[in-house]
């Protein structure tokens, strides 16, 4: 696995950085001894999430004085922030809009007049739709089926956009189910993996919408904190690219509950709801793009991680 080194000194940024992924990168980066601001409106974050030894900007990516604000005497941005949410866009898409479509832009111009040396942006496989085809390869057309996923799919274009026109260097990371301590089982955003440990910790019915084959490339959280970090240390032809981060992998809905109840030594028949809005059947990346540009291959696979979820879901739900 290429190792990550950064050269001098460089400052960071993390958006969303009181949320699921941004405080993993956040606290990745501290611990390697670095210079950590993070920006976080808090609406979906948590302040007890950053580490110790950041510098915290509470305040929105819609409002660009604060963004410029955030930006100043930056090196590196790990765009996190959003409304990661597909039902969420479906009921509110102009919210939707305006944080992951409006507040990615304003993050693109200050980076641009701040000269910043990259921007690395976590998009999400969402954008591929409901596409038979599997692996989903980069070159496919998208084909997204919500707010959420053209709103994602949008910010990759202003993305590449921002490096072709102004010489921004951006990386785009189409993100596949992550999933990992710090995933708030209450929040209206959480994924599937936190609402089965949650359920049944609680000694409540986990509900599966659909019939339960639906499949995801469901990917442990370390594996994208260092695609995020190989995405700033890989060389100039990374720049302005777009790339799928996951493990390869696909598992059913039901195989990811029974490999919950498996670790939990639980055996709990799960209840069935309709279909939900929006959602996609089946979802599995080709990640050889991302090997070839940036280095990256995932270090923790589904099992491992999900032993680790797990422990930490029965710690946090005692």
């Amino acid at each position: 696995m290429r190792e990550i080194q950064f050269a001098g000194n460089p400052t960071f940024l993390v958006t969303g950085g009181g949320g699921f992924i941004g405080s993993h990168i956040a606290e990745t980066l501290v611990g390697m001894g670095h210079t950590v601001r993070v920006l976080d409106d808090f609406s979906t974050g948590h302040m007890s999430n950053i580490p110790p030894g950041c510098d915290v900007i509470e305040g929105s990516i819609t409002d660009l004085e604060v963004v410029r604000s955030a930006v100043d005497g930056i090196d590196y941005i790990l765009h996190q922030a959003a409304i990661p949410s597909v039902p969420r866009s479906v009921k509110d898409p102009l919210a939707s809009h305006n944080a992951n479509v409006d507040g990615t832009l304003n993050l693109l111009l200050a980076a641009r007049d701040a000269k910043v040396r990259r921007l690395v942006y976590a998009s999400s496989s969402s954008v591929y739709g409901d596409m038979p085809t599997l692996p989903k390869v980069e070159t496919m057309p998208p084909r997204p089926k919500s707010p959420y996923a053209l709103q994602k799919l949008t910010a990759e274009e202003y993305c590449r956009i921002f490096f072709d026109v102004y010489g921004l260097e951006t990386v785009s990371l189409r993100y596949f189910n992550v999933f990992g301590p710090r995933q708030d089982p209450k929040s209206y955003y959480t994924g599937v993996i936190a609402k089965f440990a949650t359920a049944l910790l609680t000694g409540q019915t986990p509900t599966i919408f659909g019939d339960g084959f639906h499949s995801r490339d469901f990917t442990f959280v370390s594996n994208n904190v260092r695609a995020n970090l190989l995405a700033c240390t890989a060389p100039a032809s990374a720049a302005g690219q777009t790339m799928n981060v996951a493990c390869g992998d696909r598992i059913t809905l039901r195989q990811l509950l029974d490999s919950i109840q498996e670790i939990l030594g639980t055996g709990v028949q799960p209840e069935y709801g309709p279909e939900r809005e929006g959602d996609v059947r089946d979802s599995q990346a080709d990640i050889n793009k991302a090997r070839e540009l940036i280095g990256y291959e995932p270090a923790v696979g589904f099992i491992d991680g999900l032993r680790t979820t797990m422990e930490w879901y029965r710690k946090t739900l005692a």
